[in-house]
């Protein structure tokens, strides 16, 4: 089997995302050995965004699992569909039905509420599945996990083990905040925040109208803003978002409306600690340096 990560890093970039030879690397074994892959990184770096980008690029669906604490197997896997089989086991009592029958009936397939494990291993094509944030769940579900990703089988007790149709592509993202057996049993991947020429090309593929002058003034602003104490550093939507508001407040410069771009902030800084630490005079200063 020959790999070649060079195609598929281009085909990310078509798509507005633009992954390092590592990451590029990462994603193409995890299209061609069938190995889930781990990506640590701060939030807002963009590693959500890996598995919408992947799924867009391989034509394919995109399932996503949003972990939290208290999360358990039932709620990833499947759930019976009860206000439908009670309907099904009123309408049987009219055709006389023996209870084994009506239980048969309404314990099958069509009654089956898939949840994203369960649907991911029952499409005909392989699906990117997106566990997002695993480091939320708890120890008891990472060793569950475990063990769906080792088979890509499931076990229903009414209907058998269920065998997956394909096998997924898996992406799981983690803030970095527990070490476990995950790093063991997947390839690793860590996305940091962009350097200026990388986050230019991003805003580029993502913004293809922006003004050159203003993008460069944007990114470089948001890089040094990162440098600054705060509480939530802005990622790259914020920088999308941020150049996207100035070119509706038809801002050509960052110097052009110091009161227009000040009050445009809101759309980097998430929190009323980080509005409150970067005033005009702080704004004012950066704005020279990029200016």
């Amino acid at each position: 089997m020959t790999l070649d990560f060079k195609p598929l890093q281009q085909a990310l970039a078509g798509v507005g995302y633009i992954a390092d030879d590592g990451l590029a690397m990462a994603l193409c074994l995890v299209v061609g050995l069938r190995r889930p892959l781990l990506i640590e990184g701060e939030a807002g770096v963009g590693k959500t965004e890996v598995a919408k980008a992947m799924a867009a690029v391989l034509n394919t669906r995109l399932i996503r699992l949003q972990c939290y604490e208290g999360l358990d197997a039932n709620a990833t896997l499947y759930e019976w569909n009860y206000q439908r089989q009670l309907l099904a086991i009123r309408a049987h009592e009219r055709d006389q039905l023996s209870a084994d029958a009506v239980e048969r009936q309404v314990f099958s397939a069509p009654y089956l509420l898939r949840r994203p494990l369960l649907e991911s291993i029952s499409q005909e094509t392989s699906p990117v599945l997106l566990i997002d944030e695993i480091d939320r769940a708890d120890e008891e579900f990472e060793a569950f996990l475990l063990e769906i990703l080792s088979d890509f089988q499931v076990t229903i007790p009414e209907l058998g083990t269920i065998r997956a149709q394909s096998i997924p592509h898996v992406v799981l993202t983690s803030n970095g905040t527990r070490a476990d057996a995950l790093r063991r049993r997947c390839l690793y991947s860590y996305v940091d925040f962009p350097d200026e020429t990388k986050e230019l090309t991003i805003l580029r593929a993502r913004l293809p109208g922006v003004d050159e002058r203003l993008a460069g003034q944007i990114v470089r602003f948001v890089q040094l803003l990162r440098r600054e104490h705060l509480e939530k550093k802005p990622g790259i939507a914020e920088t999308i978002d941020w150049a996207s508001a100035l070119m509706g407040l038809d801002i050509r410069a960052l110097d052009a409306d110091p009161r227009v771009v000040q009050a445009s902030l809101l759309c980097l800084l998430k929190t009323e600690a980080d509005l409150k630490s970067v005033p005009p005079e702080v704004s004012a200063r950066l704005i020279g340096k990029v200016a």
